[in-house]
This record gives structure tokens, sequence and C-alpha cells, in this order.
């Protein structure tokens, strides 16, 4: 049986605001986030416009904290609301527009929205979960993204099998390889910095990403000799306690643990390199965030994408709570990867 969403399940979890109380709930000392950071987050300058373009995905992965979908079809971003991105990236000097999702691709609109930061000059990062290069009307598109120099973020748990489908469902693996493969051919993962190829690893069950150094040199050997794939550089990221990953948590009993671990990982070298200090997150419907996860979990910033005042942006608190631990546990995680060395 193929997992389903939150959502479609009625979950009591696919609403926000249950996440957040389930995560308070637990006794954990020294688990408030507020007291370890001493004082609040404030943002320094906006690089980096991050637009999750919708919930609409092809895929359904237990570790999904947008809790992503086939079913999702209804939360995705108009074209009304693509236009006013646009309006306000033109109102800021940020020179980073990362598309995410669910799968992004699959908003009607992608294609529109990647031209205009074209012609803008801006560095367009599309984070795809690679299978769904493989889906009909979408095989273009190693191609289509290279020439416009998109840089490619692409999910991959593991560079084995077996870890990859346990996450993702069975059958990722291959066609993942496939995609990649495509990409190879496109010209991505050979070195051109205008065809840059990064692979995104968290890990297969409840603890911490590993040294990130360490695992790209590892996952280059493995995944060249077993396949000839090549790609330019590795990023790892923490599993955040929010969405269908709680839900994991808390069915198989890790929960407690998982979060006494993040707590107890805290590490304060993390704080200055937090992506929600750099970057704008815009959610399907036009409302602004400190970032992605803050996104998932309802805690938005006191402003809408249609009514973008940078003034607003640049002198706000950001909204932190007790996932932002997730964040900021051993060497950090952000959507760039790793915030310290391990």
């Amino acid at each position: 049986m193929k997992p389903q969403t939150l959502s479609r399940q009625n979950s009591p979890l696919s609403n926000p605001l249950n996440q957040i109380t389930l995560l308070n709930s637990l006794n954990i000392p020294n688990g408030n986030f507020d007291r370890a950071i001493l004082r609040p987050i404030t943002p320094v300058h906006l690089d980096i416009f991050q637009i999750n373009l919708g919930k609409l995905c092809n895929m359904t992965c237990k570790h999904c904290h947008v809790d992503a979908g086939p079913d999702r079809t209804t939360e995705n971003m108009s074209r009304a609301t693509i236009d006013a991105c646009l309006i306000a990236l033109d109102q800021t000097s940020a020179h980073t527009v990362d598309l995410t999702g669910g799968a992004p691709e699959l908003n009607q609109h992608f294609e529109y929205l990647v031209d205009q930061c074209v012609q803008r000059g801006k560095h367009i990062i599309d984070r795809c979960n690679l299978t769904v290069l493989l889906l009909p009307g979408k095989t273009h598109l190693p191609e289509w993204f290279a020439h416009r120099k998109i840089e490619v973020v692409c999910s991959l748990p593991h560079y084995r099998k077996r870890n990859t489908d346990l996450q993702r469902g069975d059958g990722t693996f291959e066609q993942s390889i496939e995609a990649l493969q495509r990409l190879n051919s496109a010209g991505y993962g050979q070195g051109d910095p205008d065809r840059v190829l990064t692979l995104m690893s968290n890990p297969v069950g409840a603890f911490l990403s590993s040294d990130q150094t360490r695992l790209e040199h590892e996952w280059k050997i493995g995944l060249e000799k077993n396949f000839g794939i090549q790609f330019d550089r590795l990023i790892t990221l923490n599993n955040m306690p929010i969405s269908r990953y709680l839900e994991w948590l808390e069915a198989s009993g890790n929960l407690q643990a998982y979060m006494e671990q993040l707590v107890n990982a805290f590490n304060p070298a993390t704080l200055n390199g937090l992506m929600c200090r750099n970057t704008l997150s815009v959610s399907w419907d036009g409302k602004l965030y400190d970032c992605d996860f803050n996104q998932m979990l309802d805690l938005p910033i006191d402003n809408s994408i249609h009514t973008f005042n940078l003034e607003d942006w640049n002198t706000r608190t950001i909204v932190t709570g007790r996932h932002c631990f997730g964040c900021t546990a051993g060497a950090g995680s952000s959507c760039g990867g790793a915030l310290t060395d391990n």
C-alpha cells in the first residue's frame, strides 16, 4: 500500500498547531529554544528569495516536512502570485531564487517563472526529487535547465538502493539513477559552474546528519564506481521534526529520544549562518515566512508577497520554536547544507 499524505488521512498532525503542541508537550531539559539562543534572531541582508510553488508532488516520501503528494492538487501557486513574487524580487538585491515544493516542476507556471528570473540575471536553484524528470512532459528538463544555467539540487537519501527506497518508496532508487545519468548527459556534474549538480542527503532514521565532507567523498566514489555518475557537491540536512517525519517519530517511539538528541547537540556556532537570517520564504498562497519550516508550521511573518515591504523584512524578529533545534544541532542544517565543520 502506497503511503498517503497526512492531509488525505485526515490525521490530527495535518494541522500545524497540533504538531507544535506535540513538540512542546515533551519534557526535555534545556528544551526552550528562546532561552538557548539568549537573544532573538534577527535578519541580515536578503540574499535568497525562496519560492514554494506548491504541495503537489509525484512522490509521498516518509520524511517529507511539506506533507506533499499527488493529492495536493489545490495548493499550488497561481500566475498572479508568481507575478507578485517577481515584483517583490525586483525590490531587493537578492542574488538567488530558490524554487521548491512539492515538486516545483509540476506547477504549470514553473517554466515561465524560471525564464523571468533568468532575464533578471538571478542564480536559480531547482530543488528536484529526480523522479519528476522521467514524467511525461518533463523529460526535456535536464537540457532545458542546462541551457538556462540552473543549479539542480537533487534529493537522494543515499547512494545505495535500500536506504533510498526505504525512505522514498520502492523503485525510487533506479529512477533517481536514471535521472542523474540524464543530468550528466546534459553537462551536469562535470565541474562546469553553469551546470552545478548538487545532491542533498538526509538521514534514514532518527539520527543527525553525518560529516558532510566525508560523505561527499564517499558518495562520489560510490556513485561513479557503480553507476558512472558524477556530481559537484553534497549537502546534508537534518530531518526536521515536523509533518510526516514527526508522525514517523511518534509512531516508531523515537520522538522523545530524537528531540533530546537535537537539544543536547545544540551548537551556538550555527546561529550566525541560519538560513532564516538571509532568506525570504514565500508559500504557494503568497504568505511570507522566515523559512520553509516555519511555513509548514504556519508561523508567518505579518505580511504578504502582494504587499511586500523590504523594510518590514529587514526589521522583523525571526519567529522561533522548539523545531529550530533541528537547524542548530551538531554541524547545523540549512537548505545550503551544514553550517559549521563537524
